[in-house]
């Protein structure tokens, strides 16, 4: 049976950061961020070949160990078969290790590359498969459910399919993120999580993750309430003492603070009248950076000039 047909022409895929969480959201709630990691991708004759520019650049692999070539690799036998061989160019900005959704980024763009470039791979692998398929590989919904369709969702499992919905948040609101200089491995923040937590804490969030639902897309005045966590932060907070002594100075001047994802990255939603006055709340040992809100997700663009990488 013949295997599936590719383009020749490179493919550019565009993929932003994300924040999951928000507080009281723990593996649910996400958030699109204007930061972004672009992959072009071209189906060679042999081989592959990586490079890297940005973030991760002396550190990443550049070989089948990547995460990108993992997820190229596994869309493409869900595709039907590999190409010959794989050019790719990788442009990163989104921190590795910070709490911004790297991994998810390199997953999504991976399987959106591979659909890109290969001709009818629609009819196998929909905007539905596409998530399914991203949450195998990163074992959770929530950060590749904001990578792929941008905005602030809400995801879930329902029969082992991981499921997603897209809202958009409200306009005013102006993500700032403290990055700190070191990383800590999600794999470290989650061993701290205990197996159970008091039946008050869990109906505390609740109620805050469903407030939050209101708060980010309708009432943003109502953000310092609902995003108050008691069922993740706290535990995690020895791994990243100083994300979490900054998020509790920030939420005592009546900043909505929150660490982002499995952290140790602070992100505060501020708004236009405000972002310089909390920017300027973290102090030395932070990049702080104000960004946009990322509305398309996971995006094929044109190819760009050289100077774009």
């Amino acid at each position: 049976m013949a295997g599936p047909a590719f383009r020749a022409a490179a493919v550019r895929v565009r993929v932003p950061a994300t924040s999951a969480n928000l507080g009281p959201g723990f593996d649910a709630l996400g958030l699109a961020l204007g930061l972004y990691d672009d992959v072009v991708v071209r189906v060679a004759d042999s081989g592959l070949h990586i490079d890297i520019a940005g973030e991760g650049s002396e550190t990443l692999p550049r070989d089948e160990q990547h995460l990108l070539v993992r997820s190229l690799r596994t869309a493409f036998d869900l595709l039907g078969g590999q190409p010959r061989g794989l050019e790719i160019v990788c442009a990163n900005r989104i921190p590795h290790g910070r709490g911004l959704g790297s991994s998810s980024a390199a997953i999504c763009a991976g399987i959106v590359a591979a659909r890109a470039v290969t001709i009818g791979a629609e009819a196998k692998l929909d905007d539905t498969a596409l998530l399914e398929l991203a949450t195998e590989i990163e074992g959770h919904p929530d950060n590749v459910a904001a990578c792929l369709l941008g905005g602030f969702t809400l995801s879930w499992m329902e029969g082992g399919a991981a499921r997603a919905i897209r809202m958009d948040p409200a306009d005013s609101i102006v993500p700032v993120v403290f990055v700190p200089g070191k990383p800590v491995l999600t794999e470290t923040a989650r061993g701290l999580l205990p197996r159970t937590v008091p039946h008050v804490d869990a109906a505390a969030n609740a109620g805050r993750a469903a407030l939050l639902v209101e708060a980010l897309t309708r009432r943003p005045e109502l953000l310092l309430p609902a995003t108050e966590d008691r069922l993740h932060q706290e535990y995690r907070a020895p791994a990243m003492p100083e994300s979490a002594a900054l998020v509790e100075r920030l939420r005592s001047e009546g900043v909505p603070a929150v660490i982002s994802g499995a952290g140790p990255t602070v992100m505060a939603l501020a708004d236009a009248g405000t972002a310089d006055k909390v920017e300027a709340l973290a102090g030395t040992g932070w990049a702080a950076n104000r960004l946009l809100l990322d509305q398309q997700g996971a995006s094929v663009l044109p190819l760009s000039t050289p100077s774009d990488f």
